[in-house]
């Protein structure tokens, strides 16, 4: 798992509208013709090349986390190693281009298309006559049809980690001929381009035993430019070779060996030379920039901040130790964003949680994160999707921006006022926090708090489905739906003033009810409620690679004192990160990171959908830890993942966004940094962005040969 939050790191998921909220998500939700999409805010850079210019042969020595424990990626514990392999040795119906979009994959599929949808949906399947998998068997029905029957669900013999779509299928069948399959939907899926990417063949499919077991370790018949050729779990490493059995444009590459190298340790391997690509850490991204400019040579942007001072002054008598890497920078399809936990607590009240969430200025944590990188510094305006996405629209407008007193005024309408009595802790009394946990005090004392990965914070995946602990029985707070009901009434009794709220952003129920009044002086010291304060318990992991988290959340709790809540910083283990506390919601704030999808419907609603009483009396909450969801949020996907009507599905979602948005259970923050080491004369591979890699393109440049001006064959 990556340390900056919960998502897809393997890889990386029709009722009407109730009267109160249904006019201000219609209005907010931004629905129109127009493309909202926009652009990405960062391309890729890889260092593109033609393939002419492209060397023949060689081995690129991949830095990965660790060697997958399993190599197929519908197991619960597939991870960014497990989803690398496959993309390169194994088909892909779709894959995505620069803007995340799917596109289909001409190597496997000529054509695919919905050909019927009354009384059915029916998608016919083309697939290119010369695709055989490795044995020299065509690729066919047959092995739609087993990957169908693995991962519908059906058989729960299949350990499989997720069954989204397939559970939609009534049939896999042969076409008119071996080239074409017809998949038959029993109910509409608007998702089913993300069907049967990857592939796997029906050997693997076919059994539970060969699900379960036989595609851990070891992929005999494989179908793509490389073959799986070794597992080496005493050296840590998996090679890939270039298949002899491809029929599209050979790979450059003899071989890929992915090598497990800690990221603290990368900028060390990297200048002992034992690896060409690496994505790395901000502080060892900045060495590598400084070397890049020590030696007169390199486009890469130099690094500020603290990440590039550090790195300045740690280094500055070896900037030469990395010659020939150059740091090649873009951002990832994934955000990270600041989760409250509306279990019980304060944040129970969605009214403290829209507190919290109008005390932060967004756009100046972004820029504390991605400006120091030379990267676009843009707060996310979604939970669904990023900038350049099919999906994306600013949505953020139904919470509101930044605005203290009005934060302020939320706080003492839920009851929380300043110099309130507060009740002193009993001698012997246990401090907040649980057993274990390294407390790191309020903000102030957070100086050397914790973190992960390379913005240090972490990033949790479809596939990190952590065990569903019982959550603390406390009674469930009032629901969104009925809040928003009372509210919404309340606003309608002053029109100018309804119409004053949608014209700054925020949707009904984002501000405080009329006639609350930010008490003076709020700023003066922290609230108290009932004898005690308002503090909240913000939990952070302990691993390396933790400033940029530090600098986030002392910036976080700062903001957050200007309105009167005070922050208790606990330091954990980052083993223990998401199953004792993430998952388990044992914190009130978190900082962890979602990645975003080409298809939200399927993928995003585990994340948001609202948590359910389970048989054992414990809550439901599949992927949303923040354990903050509506009914409506739920019925929008419903409505969205079965209507075929692209534009009507990407309207609903963002609907639901807007309403995610108002509930105020997670805040997206800025799209994750992606900063790669690359030998200099490494083409068409770095930080990809969205784009999906086109491992045969992937190269070392001929001798006396420049990278071409444009992008690499797509």
């Amino acid at each position: 798992m990556s340390h900056d939050g919960v998502g897809l790191r393997s890889v990386m998921r029709s009722v009407s509208f109730l009267t109160a909220g249904a006019l201000a998500v219609s209005v907010l939700a931004g629905c129109s013709s127009e493309d909202q999409a926009g652009k990405p805010l960062a391309g890729q850079d890889v260092a593109p090349a033609a393939r002419a210019r492209v060397a023949d042969g060689g081995t690129l020595r991949w830095a990965v986390d660790a060697v997958p424990e399993t190599l197929n990626t519908f197991q619960s514990d597939a991870d960014a190693a497990t989803g690398r392999i496959a993309q390169a040795v194994l088909p892909a119906m779709y894959r995505l281009n620069e803007n995340g979009r799917p596109e289909r994959n001409p190597d496997y599929l000529e054509s695919a298309k919905v050909v019927e949808t009354e009384p059915k949906q029916v998608v016919l399947y083309k697939l290119n006559q010369q695709a055989v998998w490795s044995d020299g068997r065509e690729i066919g029905a047959a092995d739609f049809a087993a990957q169908w029957r693995a991962l519908s669900g059906k058989d729960t013999a299949y350990w499989t980690a997720r069954n989204a779509g397939y559970d939609r299928i009534e049939k896999v069948e042969r076409g008119a001929n071996d080239l074409e399959v017809r998949v038959t939907f029993g109910r509409p899926y608007t998702d089913w381009r993300s069907l049967f990417s990857p592939l796997y063949p029906k050997d693997v499919m076919g059994t539970p035993d060969a699900f379960n077991d036989g595609a851990r370790r070891k992929l005999k018949v494989t179908a793509g430019p490389f073959a799986l050729k070794k597992v080496d779990r005493k050296d840590d490493e998996v090679t890939l070779a270039r298949s002899p059995r491809w029929w599209g444009q050979p790979a450059k590459l003899s071989e890929i060996v992915l090598r497990a190298v800690p990221r603290d340790k990368r900028a060390a391997a990297l200048a002992a030379g034992t690896i060409d690509l690496a994505e790395l850490d901000p502080e060892s991204a900045g060495r590598v920039s400084l070397a890049a400019r020590a030696a007169g040579k390199g486009t890469s942007t130099p690094l500020q901040g603290p990440a590039g001072r550090k790195a300045a002054a740690k280094d500055e008598s070896r900037q030469e130790a990395l010659p020939g890497f150059e740091l090649r920078k873009s951002l990832e399809p994934a955000y990270t964003q600041l989760a409250l936990n509306g279990a019980d607590g304060p944040l129970a009240d969605e009214r403290v949680r829209r507190a919290v969430a109008r005390a932060l200025d967004r756009e100046a944590l972004a820029k504390a994160v991605l400006k120091p990188l030379g990267l676009p510094a843009e707060p996310v305006g979604s939970h669904l999707a990023l900038s350049g996405q099919a999906h994306y629209a600013d949505n953020s407008g139904a919470l509101g921006g930044q605005d203290t007193a009005e934060a302020r005024a939320l706080l003492a309408d839920a009851g929380w006022v300043p110099g309130g009595p507060v009740k002193e802790q009993k001698k012997g009394e246990k401090a907040a926090g649980a057993e274990g946990e390294e407390k790191a005090g309020t903000s102030e004392e957070a100086e050397n708090g914790s973190a992960a990965d390379e913005d240090g914070t972490y990033i949790v995946g479809e596939d990190d489905k952590a065990p569903h602990e019982a959550d603390r029985e406390k009674k469930h707070p009032q629901s969104r739906t009925e809040k928003g009901e009372e509210l919404g009434k309340h606003l309608a009794q002053d029109g100018r003033q309804y119409a004053n709220q949608l014209n700054q952003g925020g949707a009904p129920g984002a501000y405080a009810p009329l006639g609350t009044a930010a008490p003076a002086g709020a700023a003066a010291g922290a609230l108290a409620k009932d004898g005690k304060p308002l503090t909240l318990r913000f939990v952070l992991p302990s691993g390396p690679g933790s400033q940029t988290l530090r600098t986030v959340a002392d910036r976080i709790s700062s903001m957050l004192r200007k309105v009167g809540i005070s922050t208790e910083i606990s330091k954990v283990a980052d083993e223990s990160y998401f199953k004792d506390h993430i998952a388990s919601g044992q914190y009130d704030l978190a900082l962890y990171s979602w990645p975003t999808s080409a298809f939200p419907a399927t993928d995003a609603r585990p994340i948001f959908v609202k948590p359910v009483p389970a048989a054992d009396g414990s809550l439901n909450v599949e992927q949303n830890y923040t354990r903050v969801g509506t009914d409506q949020v739920d019925q929008l996907f419903e409505q969205a993942i079965a209507t075929l009507d692209e534009s009507e599905s990407r309207g609903l979602l963002r609907k639901a966004d807007s309403r995610i948005w108002a509930a105020a259970g997670s805040i997206p923050l800025y799209q994750r940094p992606q900063l790669t080491a690359a030998r200099k004369n490494l083409v068409n591979a770095g930080s990809f962005g969205f784009q999906t890699p086109v491992y045969e393109d992937m190269g070392f440049l001929k001798k006396g040969a420049n990278p071409a001006p444009g992008p690499s064959r797509k």
